[in-house]
């Protein structure tokens, strides 16, 4: 009996410790797959980890490509998109429309009298007193709809004099519009620049380029100038070349940039923006009032070499429509088109390497371009088509001696104008220089610059000046276009007396005058 109370212990025990071997077992398993789980779980999520730090790095490398691409096709999307004016859509249209815009204006539906009048029952026919009731609700109902009528008629009648005051005003605003494009069309300057500035303001700049320009313009030879500011190096290129992320460190580094990259991507970006200026004035110029184009291209800075702000020119271009457009600017290289134009290019635009403009805007301030009207007679100012010749001869060899020449006139031109030789005292850039003055009322003919040309030649001079008081024609242009050639119409000789002899003069060409004949 013992003995199998014994054995009934021992197999209890043993029954008891193979349960717990079991559990321990169980809870092992249950540890390891738990163990697993989390192991899983951290894989999964340092993969999730390292596929948003790979996004990250995607991101920022696509938002690079994206601005590299801005800066690469700046000149092919106004290729495909210029900005033009569309003098339609500046018309104001006005219609009924509009009035309902208007607070307290918006139309109503018209009331109806049927809307008011109440309805009779036949319960109401059959109770004493209904006749007398619903009278009373006749009564009240035809007083609601004359109201409603009457604030209908008067809602109307505002209306009708608002719209009559929109019409009016529309008129006026399409006529002022109307007159500015006939005057752009005519070249009356303020209306000229008027219509370019619309132009540059409709062209759109990614974030970064600076919004900037001042225009122009010579009636006399239709010559347009335009100053624009161009972005900094450090504005627009990245100094990132690509991002890129290390798992070891958990880290996303930059690669930089070379410098010299950066550079030519800066130069190449200049050059675009020049040509795309040039073509966004052809192009928009649809009346064709502009027959030359001066660009000039400058950087507002601070120079780090003195902490000082500077403004210089790193591009100066001036080149006709005909010209123009015989280039393909879908294909052609930036720079080597600007060489091709003769345009003056800085060496290093990054390092603000200026170049001198081939034609200063100042030179062309409307202020200084007079009317020939009957008021311009009564002006106390000197008109330079009233001197005589031998005063018009003091005046010029004058103003030249004012502007650190050394001059010696000649004898007067078979053409009635001044031949001067002048020397220009500078070490390197001076020399010797040939002035020529035309008083000419008409546009003088590309024959005078060719014969200029021939003089600096046979002098051995390094540069000739021709002024006259009237303009160059785009032939005249396109000739002295890469030579040391300078022309100076009559708006730039007002400036240059102004601003170098103090004389403020005028150009009033008599009804009679003759331009003198020449070879």
């Amino acid at each position: 009996m013992a003995r199998s109370f014994l054995s009934l212990t021992l197999q209890a025990a043993r029954a008891a410790e193979r349960a717990q071997r079991a559990r321990s077992r169980e809870l092992a398993k249950h540890q390891r797959e738990a163990e697993r789980a989390a192991r899983q779980q951290e894989r999964h999520a340092r993969l999730s980890y390292l596929e948003e730090r790979a996004a990250e790095v995607d991101e920022k490398n696509d938002e690079l490509a994206e601005q590299l691409g801005w800066l690469v096709s700046l000149l092919a999307i106004a290729l495909r998109n210029p900005p033009e004016i569309n003098w339609q859509d500046l018309m104001r249209h006005v219609s009924e429309t509009d009035l309902d815009k208007i607070p307290g204006l918006s139309l109503k539906p018209k009331p109806e009298k049927a809307q008011f009048l109440p309805r009779r029952s036949l319960l109401d026919r059959l109770l004493p007193g209904s006749k007398k009731r619903f009278d009373q609700k006749v009564a009240k109902a035809n007083a609601e709809f004359e109201r409603a009528s009457n604030d209908y008629s008067a809602l109307m009648q505002a209306r009708q004099s608002r719209l009559e005051l929109l019409e009016a005003e529309a008129r006026d605003q399409n006529q002022k519009i109307i007159s500015f494009r006939e005057a752009y069309r005519s070249g009356e300057p303020n209306a000229v620049i008027g219509f370019f500035d619309m132009v540059f303001d409709k062209s759109e700049y990614p974030e970064g380029f600076p919004r900037k320009w001042k225009v122009a313009y010579l009636p006399e030879s239709r010559q347009l100038i335009v100053d624009f500011e161009l972005p900094t190096l450090e504005a627009v290129v990245p100094s990132v070349e690509r991002y890129k992320y290390t798992k070891s460190s958990d880290q996303i580094t930059e690669i930089r940039k070379a410098p010299r990259d950066r550079q030519s991507l800066y130069s190449a970006l200049v050059s675009r923006m020049v040509l795309r200026h040039l073509h966004e004035v052809f192009r928009s110029d649809r009346e064709q009032v502009v027959d030359v184009l001066a660009v000039n291209a400058f950087l507002d800075t601070i120079d780090p070499g003195t902490g000082k702000r500077v403004r210089p020119c790193v591009v100066s271009v001036r080149t006709t429509r005909h010209e123009f457009e015989k280039l393909d600017l879908r294909h052609v290289e930036p720079s080597t088109c600007l060489k091709r134009l003769n345009a003056a290019v800085s060496r290093s635009p990054s390092e603000l390497a200026a170049v001198k403009p081939i034609i200063d805007i100042n030179m062309a301030d409307p202020r200084f371009v007079q009317e020939s009207d009957v008021l311009a007679t009564l002006d106390s100012r000197p008109n330079l088509m009233d001197l005589t010749p031998g005063e018009f001869e003091n005046l010029i060899t004058n103003l030249f001696q004012k502007m650190g020449l050394d001059t010696k006139l000649t004898q007067a031109s078979r053409d009635g104008g001044v031949d001067c030789v002048a020397f220009d005292p500078r070490p390197v850039l001076g020399g010797k220089v040939i002035v020529q003055a035309k008083r000419y009322k008409n546009t003088v003919g590309v024959s005078a610059v060719r014969d200029l040309f021939g003089t600096v030649h046979n002098e051995g001079a390094s540069k000739g000046i021709l002024v006259t008081t009237s303009g160059y024609g785009s032939a005249a242009y396109e000739f002295a276009n890469g030579k040391p050639l300078e022309l100076l119409t009559g708006s730039n000789l007002l400036y240059l007396l102004k601003e170098h002899a103090g004389l403020d003069a005028t150009i009033v060409v008599p009804e009679d005058w003759r331009d003198p004949l020449h070879e």
